[in-house]
């Protein structure tokens, strides 16, 4: 992968959390919370203020690696959300990313900050993952 300015996801049916990072400095920060129902439009928003040219999207799945309702959500939100931005969109695996350190949850105030903290979580995993394994979504 060529140098490039990444967007994560981590997609919830009612927030979405929202991280930013750069393929040169490969280091995930929280950027924001977005509502699902407005979703699209900020993402759209976000990607363009940020220069994003790749969007990383956390797939959660059981710890057992299965599908569950929620994957299935989450795939029909980025069948749809590929349909307007025109950029590649990959999976990073989030089946740990839910359990966020006690400590960090605490370190953040608000439901909104964990959310964009998952994100970024889920962003730095992608970015420390070999190009490799790496699932085009």
């Amino acid at each position: 992968m060529e140098a490039s300015q990444l967007i994560g996801l981590d997609v919830g049916q009612k927030r979405i959390g929202v991280a930013r990072a750069s393929s040169v400095a490969k280091l995930a920060e929280p950027l924001t919370t977005i509502q699902a129902s407005s979703g699209l439009e900020k993402l759209q928003q976000l990607v363009k203020q940020e220069s994003a040219d790749t969007i990383v999207v956390g797939l959660p799945r059981s710890l057992q690696g299965d599908d569950t309702g929620q994957t299935a959500w989450v795939r029909t939100w980025v069948d749809a959300a590929k349909k307007q931005i025109k950029l590649p969109f990959y999976w990073q695996d989030e089946a740990l990313t839910s359990h966020i350190d006690e400590a960090e949850r605490k370190a953040h105030k608000s439901a909104h900050d964990v959310d964009a903290l998952a994100a970024a979580i889920i962003l730095q995993d992608f970015l420390d993952a070999p190009e490799a394994q790496r699932a085009l979504c």
